[in-house]
């Protein structure tokens, strides 16, 4: 098998394309044979040593990826060989094979494009963690999404236009913000020329949303808390802008609002069962062709680091994904 090695995290510079030997799955895992892995951008950080999850050295990085399993662990019963699965473990997805836990392995049905699979556990789990079960988002509300034109925006826009919500997407460009309608938004904001606050005074004849949907943080989360609506809730996903907002207290007590954290991961860990509810139900909407990763381009494995260049120039929209 070939892989990309990480020997030294001092970034991508440092990855090498190797032949490593194929390995044999343990009594919980499978030898998957990948066909996509799609670049997040946790991918970027553990490469830099920047990303709380530091594994042991040499690792091969990409955290969420899709195959066929070519042989299963003598305790893993619920997987087969041949068998189409995904799987977001955290490393292991930019080679042409991995071990990945059995556990951690979402089959596939019938249909479901391997480029999709790649790119659809982080953002979607994500999201629908974040808005339905965090956030508790009703029909009828209106639910604005920073960052949308990203992963996990695209991702939020159609899972809360499929529970029936109205969307405000809020993007750099005004190319993002067309892929946002593209994607079902109800209304766009270019927030590199529109002033935030207005434009969502406008667009909610005062309001203000019900739910913010920011895996984003920087400087336009203050800005956006101050213009939620009465019991609003603001999700706190992520913090892709690099620095992380300190805000006002006094604006979750004037609002009656909640600052509510997302951490889809330690929800899938703890309570399992919910998470395996979930990803079915999300596996089910994306059948019923409700929604369906926006993919920004495939590459070949071999050009990944052409791929982390364009995932740190900013320009991606939607997914960058890694086909064998």
């Amino acid at each position: 098998m070939h892989a990309w090695l990480c020997e030294n995290p001092i970034g991508v510079d440092a990855l090498t394309w190797k032949e490593i030997p194929t390995p044999q799955p343990g009594a919980d895992e499978v030898l998957l044979e990948i066909q996509a892995a799609s670049l997040n951008f946790p991918d970027l950080l553990i490469v830099q040593n920047k990303y709380q999850m530091k594994p042991p050295l040499p690792f091969v990085p990409g955290s969420e990826y899709a195959g066929v399993v070519r042989a299963v662990g003598a305790q893993v019963k619920h997987l087969q060989v041949g068998q189409a699965v995904a799987c977001l473990s955290g490393t292991g997805g930019f080679g042409t094979h991995t071990l990945a836990p059995a556990k951690l392995c979402m089959p596939l049905p019938a249909g479901f494009a391997p480029v999709d699979a790649a790119a659809f556990i982080m953002t979607y789990a994500t999201s629908h963690h974040a808005l339905i079960d965090r956030g508790q988002l009703k029909a009828g509300e209106t639910v604005l999404v920073l960052g949308a034109a990203g992963g996990v925006g695209t991702a939020a826009i159609q899972i809360a236009k499929a529970a029936g919500a109205k969307v405000i997407a809020a993007a750099s460009s005004d190319e993002k913000c067309a892929l946002c309608q593209r994607e079902g938004a109800d209304a766009t904001i270019n927030y590199s020329r529109d002033n935030l606050r207005d434009a969502i005074k406008q667009l909610t004849d005062g309001k203000g949303p019900d739910i913010i949907y920011d895996p984003v943080g920087g400087e336009f989360a203050e800005p956006a808390f101050r213009s939620i609506a009465w019991r609003g809730r603001y999700l706190v996903v992520g913090f892709a802008a690099g620095p992380i907002p300190a805000l006002p207290w006094n604006l979750a007590l004037l609002k009656g609002a909640s600052l509510v954290g997302v951490f889809w991961g330690d929800f899938a860990r703890r309570e399992p069962q919910a998470n395996a509810s979930m990803m079915q139900a999300l596996a089910t909407w994306y059948a019923q062709g409700k929604i369906k990763p926006v993919i920004h381009k495939t590459l070949p494995m071999a050009e990944l680091k052409q791929a982390y260049a364009e995932m740190g120039s900013r320009g991606v929209m939607g997914k960058l994904v890694m086909v064998n």
